[in-house]
């Protein structure tokens, strides 16, 4: 029943798939600018330039049909691999997201652990002790920083730990090549601090809320009134019967979790100056990066499906009745 069930969701995914590649090779394609101009030295001679640029975009395949370029376009992505060459860096764009992205998985690393470990304990503490001081503590809390831009905060804590305690650094990433060993990981650690914490922040406030939520409904079926009629240790009632039970909706904050490792926070990434994949998508887009562009969007296209389709399965494992639909 499991496996029949992912594979209806897998092929349910598919036209999802094929519209994704639709719409991306149609932004590339409407993009300003001229993708082989961009590829010729701009100080070439100017009676070269007419030729040069005509051997470019046959080069590229611009002269052909656009539902020949589009297949083009798929054969190149999903089976060579090749993601075009980044005008910005001039290098393959496969070979310029690499250390973004690593950096990026660690950074989103820290702050999902962190504010997972304090969300599901605060959010299930409001929902027993719903209207309590805790209760209102937390919920003015998340309407604070759901009401403060990302921005604002970043440079808040700038300038408070930053400019005028000294505590951490201002913006920028460790230079391996000033620093070695502890002293390196010691820099990191620091440069990761502030960035976590407005993230952490700007994150929790949601998460809290809905997990409260989901617990409210839960606490408040039938089943659990049952279950302390028959005298069950509050505990037992509320980790076993309701928790479990809510477990569906705040499966997807998890699930989103996991999947936002691969992706960019690219207000936060770049007020710190923090070298990730969501300001290195902000620089692309400011130098018309049309290839790194559209592959980091095909990227955060493929994590997101991939991410609908864990999410479906958990709900299957978690509740099967949704597996019988």
């Amino acid at each position: 029943m499991l496996i029949k069930f992912i594979i209806k969701r897998i092929i349910l995914l598919i036209p999802v798939l094929f519209g994704i590649t639709i719409v991306l090779f149609a932004i590339s394609r409407a993009m300003p600018g001229d993708p082989a101009r961009m590829m010729l030295n701009p100080d070439m001679r100017p009676e070269h330039m007419e030729t040069a640029l005509l051997m470019m975009r046959e080069r590229l395949g611009l002269d052909q049909p656009v539902f020949v370029q589009y297949f083009r376009w798929l054969y190149n992505y999903f089976i060579l691999g090749d993601f075009g060459h980044s005008s910005l860096f001039n290098r393959p764009a496969t070979d310029v997201i690499g250390e973004p992205l690593r950096n990026t998985i660690i950074l989103n690393s820290v702050v999902n652990v962190t504010y997972l470990l304090i969300a599901l304990p605060v959010g299930i503490k409001m929902a027993v002790k719903r209207g309590s001081v805790f209760d209102n503590g937390w919920q003015v809390f998340s309407l604070a920083a759901f009401s403060i831009p990302a921005f604002f905060l970043a440079l808040s804590l700038i300038f408070i730990f930053s400019i005028n305690l000294g505590w951490f650094p201002i913006a920028g990433m460790p230079n391996r090549a000033l620093l070695h060993g502890t002293d390196y990981y010691m820099a990191w650690m620091r440069t990761l601090v502030l960035p976590a914490t407005t993230l952490v922040i700007t994150t929790l406030a949601g998460a809290i809320r809905f997990i409260r939520n989901a617990m409210i409904d839960a606490l408040s079926q039938d089943y659990i009134r049952t279950a302390r009629s028959k005298g069950l240790n509050e505990k037992v009632v509320i980790y076993s019967h309701a928790f479990r039970n809510a477990l569906i909706p705040i499966s997807t904050i998890i699930v989103g979790v996991v999947f936002s490792l691969f992706a960019g926070a690219a207000v936060t990434e770049t007020v710190f100056g923090y070298n990730g994949i969501g300001r290195m998508l902000i620089s692309a887009v400011h130098a018309r990066d049309r290839n790194l562009i559209i592959s980091m969007f095909l990227f955060f296209s493929m994590v997101n499906v991939v991410a609908m389709l864990v999410a479906d399965i958990v709900y299957g494992l978690i509740d099967p009745r949704i597996k019988l639909k």
